[in-house]
């Protein structure tokens, strides 16, 4: 991808924080309501990750036996997100399909435990996706050789780096996938000085934690503050009927969480995937062409570009992606084919 390419797309991603309100104001008569969920049966459970108890919800399948064994699969969400937002509506919708589905909170992160909280870790997060596999394994109505994993923007790129990692997870499904490295991370936070800066902050931040005690937080999500992780009127975290939930942290990140974000490269990851792998994205969502370069790389010769027609503008159908019926549904549609197929 050029440099040009990267820096439209970026600008496009920047000048969004301006534009989104207006944007949502002239859709609203276009955009579709958001996919409702219909009741299947899940139970809160919890397991262990390095130590950290992690709390999640388990779903069934309608009709579930419980001397039946099922095929798994282990949801993640976007980042900062707890499993009561795009994790589990996916997970709801695939447990329809006749798949066990997890959803569950990272470390740090809503019910579960972890410190300090609000800490935004990709290679953590990597780890907790292999250990709820590990927990998946250890129930019985799970058939141990049909577990796979299913990611969600952020959630995508931390499901890539934990399947490369662990041939346990026998297939992958990846949605609207955030896939970042150096270079385009300068151009989301304001050049090689800002993500300096960001890091050089992070850094102090861990020190003083280290030293005190103390977690130095910033808004997750502001119009106002522009030292936010999520800065403009990003419609899905500020609608109270959409990702604005009481469970979720609008009002914390952890600054010592951007050394770990901007210094994450899951492309290298490509190479090390040999499990059958189905990337869902469009023209719309963000960053396309680092999709396409990440899926170009996969070592699994098993693997399928599903590319999906959008009249919006990158990145505004990222967020389509989240909630909304026409992308959810077609998303887990093709998701269920492929996990059927290929687990």
């Amino acid at each position: 991808m050029s440099k040009t390419a990267i820096a439209v797309a970026a600008f496009a991603i920047l000048m969004s924080c301006n534009l989104q309100n207006s944007k949502n104001e002239s859709d609203k008569t276009q955009t579709p309501k958001s996919t409702t969920l219909n009741k299947v049966q899940m139970k809160k459970v919890n397991f262990n990750s390095e130590g950290a108890k992690l709390v999640g919800h388990l779903y069934f399948p309608n009709n579930f036996d419980p001397v039946q064994s099922y095929p798994a699969i282990v949801v993640s969400g976007s980042w900062t997100t707890v499993k009561e937002q795009m994790a589990g509506l996916y997970a709801n919708k695939l447990a329809h399909e006749g798949f066990i589905t997890l959803a569950f909170d990272f470390r740090n992160y809503g019910e579960s435990k972890g410190e300090p909280r609000f800490f935004e870790s990709p290679a953590l997060k990597q780890v907790d996706i292999q250990n709820a596999v590990s927990y998946l394994e250890s129930l019985p109505e799970v058939n141990k050789d049909k577990i796979g994993a299913f990611g969600v923007c952020a959630g995508a790129m931390y499901t890539l780096m934990a399947a490369s990692n662990d041939n346990r997870i026998k297939s992958v499904v990846t949605t609207a996938s955030w896939l970042h490295d150096a270079e385009a991370v300068k151009l989301f936070y304001g050049g090689e000085e800002g993500v300096n800066d960001k890091i050089k902050a992070a850094q102090e931040a861990k020190k003083d934690f280290a030293e005190n005690g103390v977690v130095k937080y910033i808004p997750t999500i502001s119009t106002e503050d522009e030292t936010a992780a999520m800065y403009g009127p990003y419609d899905y975290y500020l609608n109270s009927e959409r990702g604005a939930i009481p469970e979720w942290s609008a009002g914390k990140f952890a600054v010592m969480s951007w050394e770990d974000w901007l210094t994450t490269d899951p492309m290298p990851t490509a190479a090390d995937l040999v499990a059958p792998t189905l990337m869902i994205h469009s023209d719309g969502a963000v960053l396309p062409q680092y999709t396409k370069n990440y899926f170009g790389k996969i070592a699994a010769a098993d693997k399928k570009l599903h590319w999906m027609e959008t009249k919006l503008e990158s990145p505004y159908h990222q967020f389509s992606y989240y909630d909304q019926d026409a992308e959810v549904t077609e998303s887990v549609t093709e998701a269920t084919k492929w996990f059927n197929q290929k687990m």
